[in-house]
């Protein structure tokens, strides 16, 4: 089988997952321009500007991760006061765009809605820190999701596997069993070696590269179950 098939090849071909993992920042949340901002703004406080090469480093990776790179990319030493002092900047710097508003990704809110009515299990598994994704959760609703596993929340954040592992175990399910939606390079890694399917949606940031277990999508509109039962089946077959 192709592993750059389409959902719409494949619709029908398996049955349901028994739930569906979620990333947050660029998936379902219109969020990474704000952390967008918020790495390049850093980096300035910090004393250079910003490469796209360096924040293309950046993009879904844990703040560990991300500060590493940028302090990597400026030819910081990794102190760990500076470190901490870095990531309390960046956090408080993101808290203030968060506050400016949240949008929905297209067709995101309709996916959540379509998944639930489906009666599948849920939880958020994201990068981000729980102090961050408190607000989001506020936005989207709570009542979307069974359980939230947050970056600060696992021996390692994505490309790990250890949140989607987490996510998962919460709801008491095999990885296998889970298809997980993600945009980022760094996601889908962690996701398919935690041993998820993968529905890929690319925010258009960087490119996901095709691998087995991976279906693409141009976006979540439009969603439906038989799309889910065709990621899941892709990695049955």
């Amino acid at each position: 089988m192709s592993s750059d098939q389409t959902t719409s090849d494949l619709a029908g071909a398996a049955s349901l997952p028994r739930a569906v993992l979620w990333d947050m920042d660029g998936t379902l949340l219109d969020s990474e321009k704000h952390w967008d901002v918020a790495v390049r703004d850093l980096s300035r406080w910090l004393g250079g500007e910003m490469s796209e090469q360096t924040r293309l480093a950046t993009v879904g990776a844990s703040s560990a991760g991300a500060l590493r790179v940028i302090f990597d990319s400026l030819g910081l030493a990794h102190e760990p006061e500076a470190l901490a002092a870095a990531k309390e900047w960046m956090y408080s710097r993101v808290e203030t765009l968060f506050a400016d508003g949240l949008e929905w990704r297209p067709g995101a809110r309709e996916a959540l809605t379509m998944v639930r009515e489906a009666g599948l299990s849920t939880a958020l598994v994201t990068n981000t820190e729980r102090r961050l994704t408190e607000t989001a959760l506020d936005v989207m609703g709570r009542h979307f999701f069974d359980a939230s596993v947050c970056g600060d929340e696992v021996p390692a954040g994505k490309p790990a596997p250890d949140p989607y592992l987490r996510g998962a175990q919460l709801l008491g399910l095999d990885p296998r069993d889970c298809v997980a939606v993600e945009d980022s390079p760094t996601g889908t890694a962690a996701a398919t070696a935690a041993g998820c399917a993968v529905l890929v949606v690319p925010g258009g940031v960087i490119d996901v590269p095709t691998g087995p277990g991976r279906l693409f999508r141009d976006s979540l509109v439009g969603l439906t179950s038989a799309d889910l039962a065709a990621v899941q089946g892709c990695i049955r077959t």
